[in-house]
């Protein structure tokens, strides 16, 4: 980090972080862009994510710099990987911990063989509905702003590709998993998606992205520790 000059940032660099939980990806990306503007007594600076993480998600966030944030649109469409938590037996409108459970199913004849073969209708290319807390525009409005207004709005239903979804534990109702997507998929949507297959219902409860592309979060670092790191003498 010490032997990154400022020209460095100004010419382009790829800056891996590990976002935590509750930071917004913009407070990441401002973070960064704080320390680096201090750091060289910059005025302003080219910086901006490859993909953004919600707040209760964790892990991989690609922040580029100066030249490379031309990049960013190449590194959004790359293949991402995922692990997290669906709880099943209830749903959210969030389809995550956003908003509370607003509804509870039985889930007494889900079976951990039942879970694993359910898998298979989410692998390929798949449609899925955005949840309405998020943050893509409708007549120039962001959904999440409908939803909170209790404004109900119809949302198109997307092509996605998963690639893979294996089961990685099963400790009732949670269910932990791994999934390999293409960009645009909304892992709330498939939570919510395979609770209802499954005849229950089911909210996303843990999310950590792991990979974009070839970028592994095992190489990320703490948004306050680059700060830290860039501000010593």
């Amino acid at each position: 980090m010490e032997a990154l000059t400022k020209d460095d940032f100004l010419n382009g660099q790829v800056l891996l972080i590990d976002k935590p939980l509750g930071w917004s990806s913009f407070q990441a990306v401002n973070k960064l862009k704080w320390a680096i503007r201090k750091r060289f007594g910059l005025k302003k600076i080219k910086i901006g994510h490859a993909g953004t993480l919600d707040p209760l998600a964790t892990g991989l966030l690609i922040i580029c710099t100066g030249k490379f944030t031309k990049k960013i649109p190449d590194y959004q469409g790359q293949t991402k990987e995922y692990t997290g938590t669906i709880t099943l037996g209830s749903t959210t409108p969030s389809f995550d911990l956003e908003t509370e459970i607003s509804e509870c199913f039985p889930t007494a004849h889900i079976t951990e063989d039942l879970i694993t073969r359910t898998t298979s209708q989410f692998i390929g290319e798949i449609e899925q509905a955005p949840p309405v807390f998020s943050a893509i525009k409708k007549d120039g409005k962001r959904l999440y702003e409908y939803a909170r207004e209790g404004k109900e709005v119809s949302v198109k239903k997307r092509k996605v590709l998963i690639n893979s979804f294996e089961i990685t534990d099963v400790r009732l109702p949670e269910v932990d998993f791994l999934i390999s997507c293409s960009k645009g998929t909304y892992i709330r949507s498939i939570a919510h998606d395979f609770g209802k297959a499954l005849d229950s219902g089911g909210h996303l409860s843990k999310l950590r992205r792991t990979k974009i592309g070839d970028f592994n979060v095992n190489i990320a670092q703490d948004p306050e520790v680059f700060s830290e790191r860039m501000l010593q003498k």
